[in-house]
C-alpha cells in the first residue's frame, strides 16, 4: 500500500517507525447542551460562585491537600457533585454537605445555636482534650453569610473548658436571612484544620 499519509472520515493514517498505522478520532457529539450538561455546569457555577464570595477562609480551611492541587480545585473537587442537589427544576446547593475546611483536628460539636436579637449564640463542646491533636490555642472560626450576600465571622480560641459559646454578632439579624452557617477548627500556626460543620439554626 506504500506509506500512508491521510485522514478520511474518523481515521487518522500516518508512518511512525516506518509501518503505516491506523488510528480513529472520537466522533463529535453534535449535541453538546443537553441537559445533563447544562445542569453540570449550573452546578459548577455555583458551587464556583460560593469560593468567590468565602474563598479567603476556604484558602485557610484546606492547608493539607494534594500537592498539586490549589485550594480552589481541592474545594471544588471535595463538593462536585457532592454538595448539589439535583432533584428539582433547577440544581441548588445542599449547604448541609458542603465543605469549606477539611483536615485531621478535632472540630467542635455544636449544641444548639440560636438566633438571637443581636446575632447568632452557638453552645458548642470545645472537644478540648479529644485526643493529642487538640490545643487550647486552636483557632474556631464561626462563618455567617447572609442572603443578601453579606458576610460575617468571629474567631476565639477553643480553650481548656469542656464547654464554649461563640457569639457571632449580624446586625438586624432574621432566621430566614440567613444562607449558611459554618463552624470549623484550624490550628494556631494554620498548618492544620478540622473538618466544617454546618451549623442547623433554632
Amino acid at each position: 500500500m506504500g506509506q500512508m499519509r491521510k485522514s478520511f472520515a474518523n481515521v487518522n493514517t500516518y508512518v511512525h517507525k516506518g509501518q503505516n498505522v491506523v488510528s480513529s478520532k472520537a466522533f463529535i457529539r453534535k449535541n453538546m447542551n443537553s441537559d445533563l450538561q447544562k445542569a453540570q455546569r449550573a452546578g459548577f457555577k455555583l458551587i464556583s460562585d460560593v469560593y468567590q464570595s468565602i474563598g479567603g477562609f476556604i484558602n485557610i480551611g484546606f492547608p493539607v491537600r494534594p500537592e498539586k492541587q490549589s485550594p480552589y480545585n481541592y474545594f471544588m473537587s471535595l463538593n462536585l457533585p457532592n454538595a448539589i442537589d439535583s432533584s428539582g427544576e433547577v440544581p441548588v446547593i445542599d449547604y448541609s454537605l458542603l465543605q469549606i475546611s477539611k483536615g485531621s483536628l478535632p472540630g467542635v460539636n455544636v449544641l444548639s445555636a440560636t438566633v438571637t436579637a443581636d446575632g447568632i449564640s452557638l453552645d458548642c463542646e470545645s472537644c478540648f482534650g479529644y485526643g493529642m491533636n487538640a490545643a487550647s490555642d486552636d483557632q474556631i472560626t464561626v462563618l455567617c453569610r447572609t442572603g443578601n450576600g453579606a458576610l460575617y465571622f468571629a474567631k476565639q480560641p477553643r480553650g481548656t473548658e469542656p464547654e464554649c459559646q461563640l457569639v457571632l454578632t449580624v446586625p438586624s439579624v432574621a432566621k430566614e436571612n440567613i444562607e449558611f452557617v459554618y463552624a470549623f477548627v484550624t490550628s494556631a500556626d494554620g498548618k492544620k484544620a478540622s473538618n466544617s460543620v454546618f451549623v442547623p439554626l433554632t
